[in-house]
């Protein structure tokens, strides 16, 4: 099975998986993990905060990025 690696980019900046994940070639997995990590991290960081951006970047075993995911978080007054 190939291994994969998830990159985190948050208002922290880049944090590089060093270790990666090893996954069936699937896609919906890939998809549904890449999910699963946007909204760990948006229920932990963005509550209390105006504005925010979440990426989530996969890497495969030879380094190239086959996935990105993203969020981006605003709130604003209507006065």
């Amino acid at each position: 099975m190939p291994r994969y690696f998830f990159d985190l980019a948050n208002g922290d900046g880049l944090t590089r998986d060093e270790m990666g994940v090893t996954l069936p070639m699937r896609h919906d997995l890939l998809l549904k993990e890449v999910s699963r990590i946007l909204t760990d991290v948006a229920r932990e960081e963005l509550p209390g905060i105006s504005s925010g951006g979440i990426r989530v970047s996969v890497r495969d075993e030879m380094g190239e990025t086959i996935l990105v995911g993203s969020l981006d978080f605003q709130t604003r007054w209507n006065t």
